[in-house]
């Protein structure tokens, strides 16, 4: 993507006391000496919304990387600001959506507005809900990057500490082939980096790309972009407008013969700051591209409604490239990721969602593999899954862009039903991971949870949680800490055919032969790697704690004592009416359903109550056994 960008403001860092020029040689020299290279676990090329994802995961779960930014600070302003409605849940299950949600501005509505007479005056031709009902339990809302990167940089300093390197640029990537069959302990990935004049060698055994759409990465490893660009060239602007249009606080799209503009209102109420995107006449150059020229566009379209400018805090002009990288990987040791393997426009608000979403994926994986709980194998995953979502996501915007563009032929009707139909999408919904060792859809009955789709994220609904009341999304369960989760779906307790498989499936999960327990480390919690979680369906008064199984209450903690929040049920809440989550996810209440689903809450398979083995065969297939430990239930109270 060809772009300049803006700004009225400039990062102020903070500089250390300066040491004089032969200290510091004589420091370097020694350092040198020493230690000529830096060997570490992960080294991240980029501090953007893919890395630091994955950095986030890795610092969950206790392992320290490295990660390189070529900036001299943290991102302050401009760029990305739609967080979709899966980044949200993925922010939930990461313990930081609350203040997301609180410092955003949350997406309603969409309203749309036309010159569908042709006499240059527009009108508004229609509104609809910006996400449909029932897509997800979070909403769209819109932060922006620097705000959404400082939270994920919050959570890897609280898990572990981390912090980012900058002032690095990154020079030359290679992988060692010589050492690819050296083991678990090999380190084949040699990354040089530049700063402050001075050049520093590290030592990897994995690497990830998330350098951007201009990697210095992927062009040392000789990978090339495919795909092409358009002739359209578009502008964005963060500025505070004065304006009669009465929908500048809602998220609106202009389509006149003037041009388009769709109106983003951003966080802060009090402030009014609102982002235009807003395209520019064909054959308009991004670098000849200047503030008048979006402010005046953005005037003509807007007629006969009046708008100044009274402050612009941002700005930028781009045109459109649709491409992504020919390979996602090298020997399955260094990754690329987010802009760095796929580009498009910014019009759907994919790109930073896409992004972060591609080291969601690989953080928890990587960790999997790195504390030897998961085969290697299992990151070759990343490529079969993030390539198809890259490649989609240029086709998608293909189609998005020509929507939007005043050159197609689209009426107001046929763009605000486009618009519509294209919602799960936007949503970040449509992902579909295709068969692999961890997402398993072989031998499944599609009737057991007509609405649970083997390879896409289990939907949510609101649950009732059997120790206290308590009302809650069962998405609340799925925090993302590293862990699988088998969820029982045992239907209605009232059957005694349900009962009875209630008993079945927790004895096999509290027995040895569970992978439970063949899975976790002697240290580790009965439920440290694989988590059980009951759902059953109806009223749960009737129902004792005693009735169920303690493999779904173990004993945790420093203190030993039982947990007793993995069971719910899928009934009347005092407060909060009925969640209906069995109806949501296609599940009967007479039969029920094993789902089996991973740390990212993508579902892995489904299976019936009565072939609960399948569990541990599942298992098998990629993590690998740990050491024997104590039982599982532990003590007897």
């Amino acid at each position: 993507m060809t772009s300049q960008t803006h700004s009225n403001s400039s990062y102020l860092g903070y500089s250390s006391p300066s040491l004089t020029a032969s200290y510091k040689q004589k420091l370097y020299k020694k350092k040198r000496a020493h230690n000529m290279t830096q060997k570490v676990d992960v080294l991240i090329c980029g501090s953007g919304s893919a890395g630091l994802c994955a950095a986030a995961w890795l610092a969950r779960y206790g392992i320290t990387c490295k990660v390189l930014e070529r900036r001299d600070g943290p991102m302050t302003m401009g760029q990305a600001d739609g967080v979709q409605c899966r980044t949200v849940e993925i922010f939930e299950s990461f313990g930081i959506g609350e203040e997301l949600l609180r410092e955003s501005y949350h997406v309603v509505e969409v309203v749309f507005w036309a010159d569908d007479s042709g006499s240059g005056v527009i009108r508004r031709t229609g509104k609809t809900a910006d996400t449909q009902p029932g897509l997800s339990h979070q909403p769209h809302v819109i932060l922006n990057q620097a705000r959404i990167n400082g939270l994920l940089i919050d959570l890897m300093k609280k898990h572990n500490n981390q912090e980012i390197d900058y002032g690095y640029t990154v020079k030359d990537v290679r992988v060692d082939e010589s050492q690819l069959s050296a083991g678990p302990e090999a380190y084949p990935v040699k990354v040089t980096a530049e700063k402050d004049g001075k050049v520093e060698g590290f030592e990897a055994k994995y690497a990830l790309a998330c350098d951007g759409a201009h990697s210095t990465v992927r062009k040392a490893l000789g990978y090339n972009m495919i795909g092409d660009s358009t002739d359209a060239v578009w502008g964005v602007m963060d500025m505070v407008p004065r304006t009669d249009f009465p929908d500048i606080r809602k998220k609106s799209s202009i389509r006149s013969k003037a041009g388009n503009l769709l109106i983003i209102p951003r966080e802060g109420d009090s402030y009014n700051l609102t982002r235009f995107y807003i395209e520019l006449p064909t054959g308009t150059k991004a670098k000849d591209v200047r503030l008048e020229d979006l402010q005046n566009a953005a005037k003509r379209i807007f007629s006969p409604y009046q708008i100044e400018f009274v402050e612009t805090v941002w700005w930028s002009a781009y045109a459109i490239g649709q491409r992504h990288a020919d390979f996602f990987h090298k020997d399955y040791r260094v990754f690329l990721a987010g802009d760095a393997c796929h580009t498009h426009s910014p019009k759907a608000g994919q790109g930073m969602n896409v992004s972060l979403q591609d080291g969601y994926n690989m953080g928890w994986k990587l960790a999997s593999v790195l504390k030897g709980l998961a085969h290697p194998s299992l990151l070759e995953t990343y490529v079969l899954e993030r390539q198809k979502v890259a490649i989609d996501l240029i086709n998608f915007d293909r189609y998005f862009a020509k929507l939007f563009s005043s050159h197609g032929s689209a009426t107001p009707q046929e763009f605000q039903e486009g618009f519509i139909k294209s919602g799960k999408y936007t949503a970040g919904l449509t992902a579909k991971y295709d068969e692999s060792p961890i997402t398993s859809d072989t031998g499944v009955s599609t009737e057991l949870a007509t609405n649970v789709v083997v390879g896409m994220r289990l939907p949510s609904a609101q649950v009732v949680r059997f120790c206290d009341a308590k009302p809650l999304q069962l998405a609340a369960s799925l925090k993302s800490d590293g862990r699988w989760r088998v969820m029982a779906f045992v239907g209605d307790l009232s059957m005694s055919q349900n009962m009875a498989a209630l008993q079945a499936v927790g004895e096999y999960l509290g027995s040895d032969d569970s992978p439970l327990q063949k899975f976790r480390s002697r240290s580790g919690e009965p439920d440290s790697l694989i988590e059980p979680i009951l759902v059953a369906h109806g009223k749960r008064h009737g129902v004792e704690l005693e009735q169920i199984p303690q493999s779904f209450y173990p004993f945790t903690g420093k203190n030993h004592i039982r947990d007793l929040h993995k069971i719910f049920f899928d009934d009347e809440s005092y407060n909060r009416g009925h969640g209906h989550l069995y109806e949501h996810l296609g599940i009967s209440p007479d039969k029920g359903a094993i789902v089996i689903v991973r740390p990212d809450q993508y579902v892995s398979a489904v299976f019936s109550l009565d072939d609960y083995r399948r569990i541990g065969q599942f298992f098998e297939g990629f993590l690998i056994p740990q050491e024997r430990s104590e039982s599982l239930t532990g003590s007897k109270l």
